[in-house]
């Protein structure tokens, strides 16, 4: 009776669907409100110290959006054909086979969306601590601590007030989203309209009450707008500052993860990639035409004000207090910590929603933990975002996030490339599959998107400022080979 009644109650489990509660305008803000979360507010500085130059600057906002919006035309055409559980990870299975597919749900699971949840989670804290002085980067002494390297980096184990904070913020969401998709959608679409207003805010006061003429003139005036000369090296540096930017809009293929939960996906999927990542692209150039109005690009690193340090030296790279500061006064920065909260927040409950979704398809083919194959009461898949809850944590735990950062963008741009070849593929060997949606300009505009990411990704290789962490990204992927091998083995042997 016990055996009978399990058995019947795990067959219930698996045969649950998802609930399709996602309209257009919440898949859009899914898009962009996993985009838009602490990069576009910090990394303008180190950017800036690497072109060292006005022009530049917006030209490493302006390629990033570029390629972004290349890239969600491309997926377009790929959501509309498979528009399933798990996105690009499906796409990927489809189109260059399971191995291809396991290698990008391994690499999203140890460092891409983990190391990214990470990493914003730690992002909140530190910027809780701006409203709240308590909560400090200080390890506490009685928890375990160990500091050691990692591809030249250093890494402290321990933990923290900001990362306690980071943790609890992590298990808030995942405990909203264990609850269902409606109540994470809600969470997901309010945050991301109020933070996008508040990114619009910003601009207007930078374009507006804020416009400063010493700054207007130091960074727009013939002699300074463009003084870097155009050689093969910079090209190297002007690449490996893209990193920021690239990380800044990052994780717009979310919303191809929950494609099961979206109202009309072949419609739909394909209008929220380009509705999203064309808002946000549009938002972080004009954010970083506000901050040059504001404050001067070239500055002082131990300079005494806000307009000496400059953006290149703003206090902690936070570009945006900086700005906020020189509008407002000391209750701008403040301000601008309210601001970074709820962007950071959102950010995160998008993140934590998608990428459960991927494991989940992974599970159904017996290429992750099985129990993430199914799904709750409520119609999510729980034991998969209770994983990525628990590896998340680590990471924060071993505050390997900084690092992970920079793997992450390499690790992304490989498979966005392959991705994308893998579009080329299915128009060739599927050439009568149904596509609600087919991309513009094919075959040149995903050419383009191919080229442009591999080219960014070499140069990530190249870059002496990138290169360990690149090729650690490279390991982490290759990696994923004999644990794939392993796994399908152990799937395949003879249960007693």
């Amino acid at each position: 009776m016990t055996a009978t009644t399990e058995t019947g109650a795990a067959t219930a489990t698996s045969s649950r669907e998802f609930v399709k509660a996602l309209t257009l305008t919440d898949a859009t803000m899914l898009v962009a409100g996993s985009m838009i979360g602490s990069g576009i507010f910090i990394v303008s500085a180190d950017i800036s110290r690497t072109v060292n130059s006005p022009f530049w600057l917006l030209m490493a906002w302006i390629v990033t959006g570029v390629i972004t919006i290349f890239g969600a035309l491309s997926y377009g055409e790929l959501a509309a054909m498979y528009p399933r559980a798990g996105g690009q990870y499906v796409f990927l299975r489809e189109s260059m086979g399971h191995l291809m597919g396991f290698l990008y749900g391994w690499t999203l699971f140890v460092v891409i969306q983990t190391g990214t949840i990470a990493a914003v989670a730690v992002a909140f804290g530190r910027f809780l601590g701006v409203l709240w002085p308590a909560i400090t980067p200080d390890r506490y002494s009685w928890f375990p601590q160990l500091d050691f390297s990692t591809a030249g980096a250093p890494v402290q184990l321990g933990l923290s007030p900001q990362r306690l904070i980071a943790l609890i913020t992590i298990w808030i969401l995942t405990w909203i989203n264990l609850r269902g998709i409606k109540e994470g959608k809600w969470v997901q679409t309010t945050l991301t309209i109020v933070k996008t207003g508040a990114l619009a805010a910003l601009i207007v006061l930078g374009v507006t009450i804020g416009r400063h003429a010493e700054a207007i003139t130091a960074n727009f005036s013939s002699a300074n707008f463009n003084p870097v000369a155009f050689t093969p090296a910079f090209v190297i540096a002007f690449g490996s500052a893209l990193v920021g930017s690239l990380f800044s809009s990052d994780a717009w293929n979310n919303v191809t993860f929950a494609a099961a939960e979206v109202h009309s996906p072949q419609r739909n999927l394909p209008r929220a990639l380009i509705y999203g990542t064309g808002l946000v692209s549009v938002l972080y150039i004009l954010a970083n035409v506000s901050y040059l109005n504001v404050l001067p690009l070239h500055g002082v690193k131990d300079g005494a004000t806000v307009m000496e340090r400059g953006i290149q030296y703003a206090t902690q790279d936070r570009v945006a207090s900086a700005m906020m500061e020189t509008i407002f006064g000391a209750a701008g920065a403040s301000i601008m910590a309210a601001a970074i909260l709820i962007s950071t927040f959102g950010c995160n409950n998008g993140l934590i929603l998608s990428g459960a979704r991927v494991y989940y398809a992974m599970a159904r083919d017996k290429l992750f933990f099985r129990r993430t194959g199914n799904l709750n009461r409520h119609n999510v898949p729980a034991a998969a975002l209770i994983a990525q809850s628990i590896w998340t944590s680590l990471l924060c735990l071993t505050g390997t996030y900084g690092q992970l950062l920079n793997y992450v963008i390499f690790a992304a741009l490989v498979f966005y490339a392959l991705t994308t070849i893998g579009l080329f593929r299915l128009r060739s060997s599927r050439p009568d599959a149904e596509r609600p949606y087919k991309v513009v300009a094919y075959p040149v505009l995903p050419a383009l998107y191919i080229i442009l990411a591999s080219a960014i990704a070499v140069i990530l290789l190249i870059a002496d400022q990138t290169r360990a962490q690149a090729l650690s990204g490279l390991v982490i992927v290759l990696l994923g080979v004999p644990v794939y091998f392993i796994w399908r083995k152990v799937e395949s042997a003879p249960t007693r």
